[in-house]
């Protein structure tokens, strides 16, 4: 082998070394993959917008509070004579509009009332037509059947309707045999049971209001639909019920004699 060959041979054993020890050596790992991309945000659940209590509108006019802490309703502030004839006209509201099954019992208890109080009635009549004559003169007839349509639109409220005729049902089935000397006393214990429902009524509609406001601000009128007003069932007139009015307001003035105004047919009001 000559001198000039070597050199050639020891770089070609070198080259051969580095390239065995460059195949034993562990390659380094991969670079770590990229970080997945974020969740999306979850989609925001937006609960349905409130809707008023028992199927009322949402313009509803609420009775105030007045400063004394009461509501004032058709029902505030009334004589004794005053009470004892609208716990009449809840009754005979009740008669013609609670016609559930439940309620039943409510039209013969009403007629029971009326005949066993009728001349308490009557002389409760006469006594309260005395205070709207004192108090409003020679118009004071056509004041009392205003107010009294008022008191009989009240006691007849849709959304209230199911709880009141409970309740009335209730009342109705004591009123017959309450004493006449504490036909009053009676009146006034269940005129505070019968406003009771409609005040239970009148909150749910005022945290109707707190809660629809609360939603509007949270979700903002863009996250409003239309939403159908809700179908509200009056009560139907009572054709199939003598002795009951049918029509009209359910109210006249008179006497009551034998649970009907003088000079008027069975079923005044």
């Amino acid at each position: 082998m000559s001198r000039d060959t070597k050199p050639v041979i020891r770089l070609a054993v070198l080259a051969a070394g580095l390239a065995a020890v460059a195949a034993c050596t562990t390659p380094p790992p991969p670079p770590p993959p990229p970080p997945p991309p974020p969740p999306p945000p979850p989609a925001q659940v937006i609960p349905p917008r409130p809707l008023p209590p028992g199927g009322a509108t949402s313009s509803m006019i609420i009775p105030m509070v007045g400063p004394d802490g009461v509501r004032q309703t058709v029902n505030a502030n009334l004589s004794t004579a005053q009470t004892t004839w609208n716990l009449r006209s809840a009754l005979n509201v009740a008669a013609l509009n609670c016609l559930k099954p439940q309620h039943a019992a409510i039209l013969p208890a009403y007629k029971d009332f009326l005949k066993t109080h009728s001349r308490k009635l009557s002389s409760t009549n006469a006594a309260l037509q005395g205070e709207f004559r004192k108090r409003y003169g020679a118009t004071y007839r056509d004041v009392q059947d205003s107010y009294m349509t008022q008191v009989y639109n009240y006691f007849a409220l849709p959304p209230v309707l199911n709880d009141f005729c409970d309740t009335a049902l209730e009342v109705a089935a004591a009123a017959p045999s309450t004493s006449k000397e504490d036909l009053d006393l009676f009146a006034s214990g269940a005129m505070q049971r019968l406003e009771a429902v409609y005040e239970n009524f009148f909150r749910a509609y005022e945290q109707y209001r707190v809660n629809l406001n609360a939603w509007d601000a949270q979700y903002g009128l863009a996250a409003r639909t239309v939403q159908p007003a809700p179908s509200v069932t009056f009560g139907p007139t009572v054709s199939s019920q003598p002795g009951l009015p049918t029509s009209g307001p359910l109210f006249q003035s008179g006497e009551v004699l034998q649970g009907r105004p003088a000079g008027a047919p069975d079923g005044g009001r």
